[in-house]
């Protein structure tokens, strides 16, 4: 009966990734093959690059730039395994060759600004553009959490951002004595990949039960609820019962300072001392979007979710995790998504055309341990300029499933990974 449900969910999900394809416009490739212009598109993550690669597929005449800082893209999905020694960084490493076969122009620069009509680079080159979409990411707000700044993430890192905070992480928890305690702090929405500190905390005490069995993880969260709670909190109570703790927000669970030199963090009613300590702080819209005016008093960025235009600048698209998405999350499924359909109304906007009616999906899996995984699902439409939910339209893995059931999601993530990996950078 399980296993029933998990096809009917997975039939769900490409069925509404065909309507979305269409309803966006992503299939009519040859009504698209006159129209041109210049577009940039700023951020080579998941959202960027999958613009840029989908722009020159539905219109091969458009003159589309890609402005990347870095020359590989490492990759957040699945570098909780890298955490937890089950991955190595460079699985995650991703390059831009793909979008160079594509005609994808790659600039490797950082964004300094964006004029009117063009993007100013480092070097103070101008890249023109009649449309740009700005798709950032994060930047930590090292400003938001009491003692918490640059040099105490590198005692105590968030590695929210893969690279050598993920690789720092990891050193900490294989250095660390059996009997010790690792505490990790969470904070309240909005940030990147709502269940993502879920999956890290489940990785992590499976790494403790296997590894460090005396050994025992505290995750301080400053909010009560969070995606796929029942079925994280279940599989806690199975798996990790002596190795995992989580305390919510009316237990004391919100840190409110960090003293990396003493190993400790305070929360409003206790300090806990640990000998590894995994800060995940507050997020912002990554740095570029905030220079050019695009976030408002959140640091995040308002659009029109119908377009995802600016509702502070004209002309100008910001996708993924900078965006204020409504109720659509910041993954990378929904990113890739957004790009996607965000090519069609670029796209539809260089033709004087109106945009194309949206119908997005989202799939968010997690590991709660290497061979255990479980899925929540969504679909999206433009309501008042935000994503709104369509009811009855979403999901999520059932709740009481037998091993074989869990096992194959574990699967179906490794597979969706593989597969969004190469449809953006292959």
């Amino acid at each position: 009966m399980a296993r029933s449900g998990l096809t009917r969910r997975d039939m769900m999900h490409r069925a509404v990734s065909a309507v979305v394809m269409a309803a966006a416009g992503l299939g009519a490739t040859r009504t698209q093959a006159h129209v041109s212009g210049r577009v940039v598109v700023v951020g080579g993550g998941f959202a960027g690059a999958s613009c840029a690669r989908m722009l020159k597929q539905l219109a091969p005449k458009c003159d589309v730039t890609l402005v990347e800082a870095n020359r590989a893209y490492l990759a957040c999905p699945f570098s909780n395994e890298v955490v937890v020694g089950a991955r190595t960084l460079s699985q995650q490493q991703f390059g831009y060759h793909g979008l160079e076969k594509h005609g994808v122009k790659l600039r490797f620069a950082f964004a300094r600004m964006i004029e009117e009509k063009a993007v100013i680079l480092d070097d103070g080159s101008r890249l023109p553009f009649d449309r740009a979409v700005v798709a950032p990411g994060i930047d930590i707000r090292f400003d938001a959490l009491a003692g918490y700044d640059q040099s105490a993430s590198e005692i105590a890192p968030h590695a929210w951002k893969a690279g050598p905070q993920t690789e720092l992480l990891r050193r900490q928890l294989d250095a660390m004595a059996d009997g010790g305690v690792v505490a990790m702090s969470v904070p309240a929405n909005p940030y990147r990949c709502p269940p993502g500190p879920y999956e890290r905390a489940s990785l992590i005490a499976h790494y403790l039960k296997v590894h460090k069995p005396k050994s025992k993880l505290i995750v301080l969260d400053a909010k009560d609820a969070f995606s796929k709670q029942k079925l994280f909190t279940k599989a806690w109570a199975e798996l990790y019962p002596d190795h995992l703790e989580w305390i919510g927000l009316s237990a004391g669970g919100k840190v409110v300072s960090v003293d990396a030199q003493a190993m400790t963090l305070k929360t409003d009613f206790a300090t806990i001392k640990a000998d590894v300590i995994n800060v995940i702080p507050p997020q912002q819209a990554g740095t570029i979007a905030r220079n050019a005016g695009l976030a408002d008093q959140s640091l995040w960025c308002p659009i029109d979710a119908a377009r995802f235009e600016s509702r502070i600048r004209a002309n100008i698209h910001v996708l993924g995790d900078a965006a204020i998405m409504g109720a659509m999350p910041k993954s990378a499924f929904a990113a890739n998504m957004q790009a996607k359909a965000c090519a069609a109304v670029v796209i539809a906007l260089l033709k004087g055309d109106a945009a194309p009616e949206l119908k997005l999906v989202n799939t968010c899996y997690s590991l709660v341990a290497p061979d255990y995984g479980i899925s929540i699902a969504g679909v999206y439409q433009p309501v008042d300029g935000l994503m709104v939910d369509v009811p009855g339209a979403g999901g999520v893995s059932a709740l009481e499933a037998d091993h074989n059931l869990r096992e194959t999601e574990a699967q179906l993530a490794r597979g969706w990974f593989d597969t969004i990996t190469n449809d953006v950078f292959g």
